[in-house]
Parts: C-alpha cells; structure tokens; sequence
C-alpha cells in the first residue's frame, strides 16, 4: 500500500470521528438550549469554538503523523523519491555515457 494511500486513510477516519463529534456538539448544545441553560445564539458559539478546536488540533495531528511516518520510513532506511529521483538521474547520465564509450569503440 502507498505510504500517502495509508495516511489519506488516516485522516478519512479522522474526518469521520470529526463529523459525529460534530453532530454530538450541536445534539448537547441543542438539549441545554431546550433545558434554557443556553440561548441558541451561545449554542451556536460553543459548537464553533468546539469545531475550530478541534479543527486546529487536527491539523497538528496530521503534521506530526506525517513526521513520524516520514521519520519511520527514514529509521526504516526507505528512500525519499528526491533521493530516488536523483538516482535515477545518475543512472541516466551513466548509461548515456557508457553508450557514447561503446559507440566510439565501434567507430
């Protein structure tokens, strides 16, 4: 499975946790509201400060997942692709160069 497959899954979990916490915010929100312990307008502000939060926090969560899986990878001894990329630049470059050597030993 490709690494970015893996953390694409992730965090697809993640937005669905997201949603249903989402949805048990305003469910709370609405109950207090009917139990007159808020008005809707705080309601409101709670289920957004909520949802900012843990908006933000997600985002740090997927930096520091997409750190330590870079770090992982790295312990693993797993090439980054530009590590890869160069690679297969000097490749190139080498092969072109053996092919001009075998071309002027026929000539």
């Amino acid at each position: 499975m490709d690494n970015n497959d893996w953390l694409k899954q992730l965090l697809m979990v993640g937005v669905g946790t997201t949603s249903v916490v989402a949805q048990k915010l305003r469910e709370v929100s609405d109950e207090w509201v009917k139990e007159g312990k808020i008005n809707p307008e705080q309601a409101k502000g709670f289920v957004d400060d909520m949802m900012q939060q843990i908006t933000s926090e997600q985002g740090n969560f997927q930096g520091n997942m997409e750190r330590q899986l870079r770090n992982m990878l790295q312990d693993l001894g797993v090439p980054r692709q530009s590590e890869v990329d160069e690679l297969r630049g000097r490749i190139d470059r080498l092969e072109r160069q053996l092919r001009d050597l075998e071309n002027k030993l026929w000539r």
